[in-house]
């Protein structure tokens, strides 16, 4: 297992609470200088396959969820899991009109806060955008049809050029972030995003590496 511990909401370093071996095991019992006890956030320094089916097995729960199927070229670049709470995946591609594309998928309980860090917005859930006026897109997740709704980062430090996109999936959040922003025209299309988990042999054939999107 090369799966290393982080916090979900902050990239300062973490310390086991109670002992290392009593963190591993629990995968709870770990400390953030910023945030105190969590449960931390376990991903990998550069996505791979085995890497991939051990976050899989670390808990049911939320499920793993990738855009499927994935476009020619495109990989599995970067994923991360908060037992049963938080999951997150990257997928990194081309298109004509924006070259290089990450879309990030995060799917996790309200509080969590990872993904408003990897969206870099200032608060822990999407907040009362949600669900205001005409969704921006609808999504599949797996049979469930799903809306979306444009979240603001006109208030986050930085100048990451990005798209972020919220809505509620099985009683969870769901994120999506898209980047550059202009790979926003993505959601033209009819998205699905599949839980990997599901995937069966098909898991096999899915490419891994590729440089992770920074947040």
């Amino acid at each position: 297992m090369s799966l290393a511990a982080g916090c979900p909401r902050c990239s300062l370093p973490i310390a086991p609470a109670a002992g290392p071996e009593q963190a591993v095991l629990t995968g709870e019992a770990w400390l953030c200088p910023d945030h105190g006890e969590i449960r931390p956030l376990w991903h990998p320094d550069m996505a791979s396959y085995e890497d991939f089916v051990d976050q899989l097995a670390r808990a049911e729960s939320p499920p793993t969820l990738l855009p499927w199927p994935l476009g020619p070229g495109w990989q599995v670049s970067d994923f991360g899991v908060v037992t049963g709470r938080a999951r997150y995946t990257c997928v990194s591609g081309t298109t004509e009109l924006d070259g290089p594309v990450d879309v990030l998928v995060v799917v996790e309980e309200a509080g969590v806060g990872l993904g408003a860090r990897v969206a870099g917005t200032q608060h822990d859930d999407p907040g009362r955008e949600i669900a205001r006026g005409r969704p921006t897109a609808r999504i599949w997740v797996e049979a469930q049809s799903v809306s979306v709704w444009p979240v603001s980062t006109s208030d986050s430090g930085g100048e990451w050029d990005r798209t972020v996109v919220a809505g509620e999936a099985g009683g969870r959040w769901l994120w999506l972030v898209l980047r550059p922003a202009s790979a926003a025209l993505l959601l033209r299309q009819e998205w699905r995003l599949r839980d990997a988990s599901g995937l069966g042999p098909a898991l096999l054939e899915v490419p891994f590496g590729g440089t992770a999107a920074s947040w």
